[in-house]
């Protein structure tokens, strides 16, 4: 991206602003003017977006309601820069500086300004109110709190916490109130300093719009048009499968749809209906693709989430099952129903938009997906870039994104922030509340307080740093009373035997949600099975170790060295876990190269055409729960078992006690039963 300069020492993003034009640079000098530009700083990762739409009056009320005007930046080019917070937190960049911070605290449930030292420069002349005067103090001040015995003026009324403008002699800065304004001067500490400088000789801007802007980076945006349309053709130069684009609703993917209508004519649509789409993407979808005479291809997930959200519980941002169940499996179905040979798909993924999609490669395929390759044109690009690039197409957009939308997905998607949830129940309460309804439910069935649900916490299945410290301050328990049903006790790590070898024993706590004979399959998946069904037990080998699983949730792993009983003991555990919560996504018998599964009220493997080869519980979402029920640990250390293992010499002389095939130990007698397990059942080789 040759618009962009990191500065290694300070994680600072590097842009340019035209201070004639009033607008954001996104190349090397402005298109309509000529200007180079003037460099600034904002942090990083740097998808600096436009502000536009009910952000505009949203920005101008807040402040507004702080300092008594929003003068300084109506009618301006204004810009937000997303970094990292709790939630919402965008760095506001107006006259090639960032001015302010706006930020969503989550306890007070609201939207918050903060200034920084440019937009206290900018605002101290023609603010009205939260402007505080300081004298006889000295030194350095920034990050200081100053006692009210200080403070010789006040201007306007606030609360403690609110921002505020501090003046000191010619000095001035932004600050946050400690105290309110009516009890300021009394106050032990009345206010905090965030900065505080002579004033700079900032260069304002004049009044700009998105068509200034456009025409500001008119050559960037050919440019980038250029270089995106000639990857696809180059790509599909040799490459004679139907061309698609991945059209979401969002601008990325609309973007996606320019660049290929560019290079290849008009392609066909993909469109995913989670079942829990906006109205409005919904309408748009269906009226760009008739308003422009494009075929549309309709996944449908119909009523997939509601069917599985009781026994996975709300997705999460660390745990997105929703994602292969509403998406991942009906694009698939779709692509092998209206493509059976194939297709070059066409996406808006970016690597700014998030970690796990940094470094995206222009060529990319999605496991979980069979026949389809996907492009990825605007991977480098900026959120500005693709408005811009939209802008300059005359592409119609999401009408969501003019409702103060950063990102549209599913409504209910863990993904978005709290403030985009407050927005949604704005814009359709019925359906916010309908959500909320459910997730209240689900936190009072568990013991958890309405906290868990109004601040967020049910986004995560594990709190990150950030948000483990605000449920710790706030002194709120997230984790669930009882648990949720799925539980492992260790009964022995993987131990050296008397019989040889390596053992491992536990007690697995999984809901059974269908009969055991689904156990059974699952375990086709990792080798060669004996099950019997009056006992309920399941018997599988493989070429690094055996387990035996019982109706009861017990299992028994031996192998010949502790890494394999491991493997073995990780394997048996996730087929049963699979086994019992699987969600019928399908999505392991599309990836399945032998077609031995299929999808019967749960997965059903055909042990004639299975190999084992493991392919579908790399693409099986539930194998989550493993790490789940395992709660992070690692089975306990090795222990002894009373009797002393055999010499090494011994085992090479033959001379060795070994298992007998039939599970009857080394000397005839049968492995006792532990905690329940039917003692009567053998293995019957």
């Amino acid at each position: 991206m040759s618009y962009v300069r990191v500065n290694a020492a300070n994680g600072k993003e590097v842009r340019r602003w035209c201070d004639r034009c009033g607008t954001l640079l996104l190349g090397g000098a402005c298109s309509a003017c000529g200007s180079p530009g003037r460099e600034f700083e904002i942090n990083s990762p740097g998808d600096i977006r436009p502000c536009m739409g009910d952000s505009v009056g949203i920005l101008e009320g807040l402040l507004e309601e702080a300092f008594g005007t929003a003068s300084p930046v109506k009618g301006k080019s204004v810009f937000f820069n997303k970094v990292p917070g709790e939630d919402r937190t965008d760095e506001v960049v107006a006259h090639g500086q960032v001015i302010a911070v706006l930020r969503f605290d989550i306890v007070a449930d609201r939207l918050r300004i903060e200034l920084r030292q440019p937009g206290a420069e900018m605002f101290a002349p023609v603010a009205s109110k939260n402007v505080v005067t300081i004298a006889g103090v000295s030194g350095h001040l920034k990050g200081k709190s100053v006692p009210g015995e200080n403070v010789t003026e006040v201007v306007g009324s606030f609360r403690a916490d609110d921002p505020i403008i501090v003046r000191k002699a010619l000095k001035v800065g932004p600050g946050v109130a400690m105290a309110d304004s009516g009890s300021m001067a009394s106050a032990e500490k009345a206010l905090r300093v965030r900065d505080l400088n002579a004033p700079s000789e900032m260069p304002l801007s004049p009044d700009a719009d998105r068509e200034t802007f456009v025409r500001a980076n008119l050559g960037h945006l050919r440019a980038l048009e250029e270089k995106a349309v000639r990857e696809i053709r180059g790509f599909l130069k040799n490459n004679r499968l139907p061309v698609t684009v991945s059209f979401s609703g969002g601008k990325d993917s609309l973007a996606a749809y320019g660049l290929t209508e560019e290079a290849v004519g008009d392609p066909d649509l993909l469109f995913t209906d989670t079942g829990l789409e906006f109205p409005e993407t919904l309408e748009y979808v269906r009226r760009f693709a008739e308003k422009r005479g494009l075929r549309l291809h309709v996944a449908e997930a119909k009523d997939g989430f509601r069917r599985n959200v009781d026994t996975f519980g709300p997705p999460a941002k660390d745990f997105r099952w929703c994602c292969k169940v509403c998406k991942l499996g009906p694009v698939t179905d779709l692509i092998a129903r209206d493509f059976p040979k194939g297709t070059v798909t066409c996406e808006g993924n970016r690597s700014l938009e998030s970690f796990s999609r940094a470094g995206t490669e222009l060529v990319s395929r999605n496991p979980f997906v069979p026949n389809q390759t996907n492009l990825n044109p605007v991977r480098d690009w900026c959120a500005a870039e693709v408005w811009g690039y939209i802008w300059m197409k005359g592409l119609e957009y999401n009408p969501l994104y003019e409702r103060d939308f950063e990102r549209i997905g599913c409504y209910l998607c863990a993904s978005c922030l709290a403030s985009e949830w407050r927005n949604t129940s704005r814009i359709h309460p019925e359906m916010y509340s309908d959500w909320e309804g459910y997730l209240h439910r689900y936190a009072e069935s568990r013991g958890l307080p309405p906290e868990y649900i109004d601040m967020g916490f049910w986004r995560w299945k594990v709190l990150p740093p950030k948000m483990r410290q605000l449920a710790e301050g706030l002194e709120l328990r997230t984790e669930p009373v009882g648990g949720d049903g799925l539980s492992m006790k260790m009964l022995k790590g993987a131990s050296v035997c008397v019989a040889g070898g390596y053992s491992m024993e536990a007690v697995a706590t999984v809901p059974r949600n269908r009969d055991f004979s689904y156990v059974e399959d699952a375990l086709r998946t990792v080798g060669e099975v004996k099950y019997s069904p009056e006992f309920e037990i399941a018997l599988v080998r493989t070429k690094y170790g055996r387990a035996r699983l019982f109706g009861g949730g017990q299992i028994s792993v031996t192998a010949e060295n502790a890494p394999d009983a491991e493997r073995m003991f990780e394997k048996s555990v996730k087929a049963l876990i699979r086994a019992e919560l699987c969600t019928s996504c399908g999505i392991c018998a599309r990836a399945c190269p032998r077609k031995a599964i299929r999808i019967k009220g749960g997965m059903r493997v055909d042990p004639a055409a299975c190999v084992s080869c493991g392919k579908c519980e790399k693409v099986c979402m539930v194998v989550h729960y493993y790490d789940k029920i395992m709660g992070g640990r690692k089975a306990p250390s090795p222990e002894k078992c009373q009797t002393p293992p055999v010499r090494p010499d011994a085992r090479r002389d033959g001379n060795a006690p070994r298992a007998r095939r039939d599970g009857k130990g080394p000397q005839g007698g049968r492995p006792g039963p532990r905690n329940g397990a039917p003692g009567r059942a053998r293995r019957r080789d």
